[in-house]
């Protein structure tokens, strides 16, 4: 027996609520359509915090170990040849 998840967005609650926030963002976009001008910088401003937590959500002990090694190879191999450098200067 198979057993589905529904999904919020696939039930008729939330058909209703498609339809309710399309409703809104009409009205909203028709009846103060100025209003939304006015504001858009302080709007792009506001953005920026939200998409700042948004885009760093996945960085916490996720990172590729073998990104890491070749990245603290190349660093290695860059001081080597810095005082490698240094001695023939």
């Amino acid at each position: 027996m198979s057993h589905e998840e529904h999904k919020f967005w696939n039930t008729p609650k939330g058909w209703a609520a498609c339809v309710m926030i399309f409703a809104a963002s009409y009205f909203v976009w028709m009846e103060h359509r100025q209003h939304l001008f006015e504001f858009l910088p302080y709007l792009i401003f506001l953005l920026c915090p939200l998409m700042h937590l948004f885009m760093h959500h996945g960085h916490h002990g996720q990172a590729d170990k073998s990104t890491d090694d070749a990245i603290e190879d190349a660093y290695l191999r860059g001081v080597e040849d810095g005082q490698q450098q240094k001695r023939r200067d």
